[in-house]
């Protein structure tokens, strides 16, 4: 990102007025304002809790409503209460939205009830009540481009498309997951891409998100409907309401492999929140039961779990194409004979020499290591690749901190940055061998033993070492007690790269999988939250460039990062127990939270003068550590935690080392 330049910006200002705008949305949200930012004030009117908050697109407005039924309307900057309205709803409202173009005045809301409602606020009246749904109305999309249309996502796994011209006043369903996915599918969340309003994001129960092309679904019904002939049925066998090529799968390349392992930990990974950034290149996902994730939506990366040796693909894989991303494939080439670099990489030639204050950086990150704090080491490997991304000696710090800390998504990151420190530098020793470790840990066995031993033809004297010779015992205890188990595992084969469902194969649809198969990798990933007790919990980009990344967590905080080191600025205690809601206003430095209070906070950027913000939690490395154990514990321990008792000492599943088990503190949340 470029760097600010106040001075020269003002200068252009005052030349040039129509810059007014531009110089306000460059500098609205900044770093001085995040470490600044307190709470503004409470706005006190719900008598539930508060779970859907939004913004009118001037942001002189903001919608709240809650379990109490109730939608109540405010005046942010002077912190008073407009109207309050009962929806109507018979159940807690999950949702509201303003219809674009409407002047403020419509206002639509979905709730546990399964219903959708039309709101005129003008007269304090519902106009109109959609009740098509089956299960709960999670959340409601609109869009600027068609001001009488909106979207809704419901746990009967559908969305619904509705248009207010129409004298019926009827919904039809745009996207039905059960068709792929099983009757037990569950839609939870949904976003319009705000530069392309034809493209529709939405989350559901696993780990995948998809975005849809809504023009190519209408033109494919109504050329089957032109098409069909009187008496035949609409929905035939070979029909398919969402044709090919009109979705695209996203999904953190290690997920599909690590969803067994959570399930039999009774930990649900499911979208809780999708939102495009301003310039709609970017979708931003809060995965349930894990962390936080950017998807890049025009520099596509396949999952690096898909570039791994040819023997884990079918020969129709590679003619599919299944394991480049437009031909780029990492630098890994797919050959009979495993691993081979690529000669574009062998042939690179790159500077390692950092510059001065990127070498004591580099130096900062080092002593973290030493003194085994993970996360402020890989903080500031991150800080320092930002301004030297093609040092490959960083990527390979970097990963070996992520192997140390272990948190979760933690080895996938440091399989990332070992390919990438490949990249740059095919005789990175130990970028070599913490690819085949990694491998090992993300349960990729075989694949693991062939990265070694191509590991000890590249490096031989290297091939007898303790680390080597740990390795090769550990890959070779797996593979054997696999031996005795199937016959399929006495040939040595391990978990297939083919993703599998999770408890109910027979409810996968094969497009399903394919789709699946097609999906692509996360660009960056933001950890130290906790999203496991609620469903409904959001994470957005803050700023008009998105350059900040908020999310709520289960511990009563909200979190900040700064979108490209991925590094967390800001800790703040937003609610007694949960943070769900956080929407950032669409002009100003100011942030709307909500959760488990019957309470609405606004934040916003506090005086110099104030000595002491007690909102802030200085320890945030505590923090993020126990939100890491809290997602990792015993189930029996966290339905203790959200009965309100304190739990010591828990630890997480392998996360820590032998020394670090023990040394956090006490972790408390209430339930939701």
């Amino acid at each position: 990102m470029e760097p600010l330049n106040i001075t020269r910006d003002i200068i252009q200002r005052q030349i040039k007025e129509k810059n007014t705008l531009q110089f306000e949305r460059r500098y609205h949200v900044i770093d001085p304002f995040i470490k600044r930012l307190g709470l503004e004030c409470e706005l006190e009117g719900h008598s539930g809790c508060v779970n859907c908050l939004e913004w009118n697109e001037k942001g002189d407005l903001l919608a709240s409503g809650s379990d109490d039924q109730h939608a109540i309307l405010w005046d942010p900057f002077s912190c008073k209460k407009l109207l309050t309205m009962h929806t109507g709803h018979t159940a807690n409202i999950f949702t509201v939205k303003f219809l674009p173009h409407s002047n403020d005045r419509t206002l639509i809301t979905g709730a546990a009830d399964s219903k959708v409602h039309v709101h005129d606020l003008t007269v304090k009246e519902t106009v109109h009540m959609f009740g098509e749904h089956t299960n709960r109305v999670k959340r409601i999309a609109a869009a600027p481009m068609w001001p009488n249309t909106f979207w809704s996502a419901a746990e009967d796994g559908t969305v619904r498309q509705y248009d207010l011209r129409e004298s019926s006043k009827r919904s039809q369903v745009l996207v039905d997951l059960t068709e792929y996915c099983g009757q037990h599918v569950e839609a939870k969340c949904l976003a319009i891409n705000p530069q392309n309003n034809n493209y529709l994001a939405v989350g559901a129960s696993g780990p995948f998100v998809r975005v849809y092309d809504v023009r190519m679904i209408h033109n494919h019904r109504k050329t089957v409907k032109q098409s069909l002939t009187p008496g035949l049925h609409t929905f035939c066998d070979r029909y398919k309401s969402v044709p090919d090529g009109a979705v695209q799968y996203y999904v953190a390349g290690h997920l599909p492999v690590k969803q067994p392992d959570y399930n039999n930990r009774l930990r649900v990974l499911v979208a809780t929140y999708v939102a495009f950034n301003p310039d709609g290149t970017e979708l931003l996902v809060n995965m349930g039961g894990e962390q936080v994730y950017l998807f890049d939506l025009t520099n596509k990366q396949k999952p690096y779990t898909f570039l791994l040796p040819k023997k884990c693909h079918s020969s129709t894989d590679l003619q599919n194409g299944k394991s480049t991303t437009n031909g780029v494939t990492n630098g890994i080439h797919l050959h009979s004979n495993g691993f081979r670099l690529s000669d574009a990489w062998s042939q690179s030639s790159v500077p390692y020499e950092l510059p001065l204050h990127l070498e004591r950086l580099k130096q900062q990150a080092n002593d973290a290591f030493s003194r085994q704090q993970w996360t402020q080491a890989i903080q500031l490997y991150s800080k320092t690749i930002q301004q030297a991304p093609g040092n490959p000696m960083l990527y390979g710090n970097r990963a070996a901190a992520f192997m140390k800390r272990k948190w979760d998504g933690d080895h996938y990151d440091a399989l990332r940055d070992c390919l990438k420190a490949i990249s740059l530098n095919p005789s990175h020793l130990k970028a070599h061998f913490r690819l085949a470790r990694c491998l090992f840990e993300l349960k990729y066995v075989a694949e693991a033993l062939e990265c070694l031993d191509d590991f000890k033809g590249r490096f031989p004297d290297q091939a007898h070492s303790s680390a080597c010779d740990a390795l090769d015992r550990d890959i070779k205890a797996v593979l054997f007690a696999k031996t005795d188990s199937s016959e399929e595992k006495k040939a040595g084969t391990t978990t297939p790269i083919r993703i599998r469902s999770s408890g109910r194969k027979d409810s996968i649809s094969d497009d399903e999988v394919i789709l699946r198969e097609r999906g692509y990798d996360y660009k960056s990933r933001y950890c130290g939250h906790c999203n496991t007790t609620t469903d409904i919990k959001e994470a957005n980009f803050f700023g008009s460039n998105g350059q900040y990344i908020v999310s709520g967590s289960d511990d009563g905080s909200f979190f900040i990062w700064e979108k490209e080191t991925t590094n967390l600025v800001r800790v703040l205690q937003g609610d007694e127990s949960i943070v769900n809601c956080l929407q950032p206003h669409p002009k100003h430095c100011f942030l709307a939270t909500s959760g488990i209070d019957p309470v609405v906070r606004l934040w916003s950027p506090r005086p110099e003068s104030e000595d002491q913000n007690e909102r802030v939690i200085e320890d945030m490395e505590g923090a993020s550590q126990a939100n890491q154990r809290r997602m990792n514990a015993d189930p029996l321990e966290v339905m203790l935690l959200n009965m309100g008792y304190r739990i010591t000492g828990l630890t997480n599943s392998g996360m820590a080392s032998d020394d670090e088990e023990n040394s956090e503190g006490q972790v408390q949340c209430r339930p939701s």
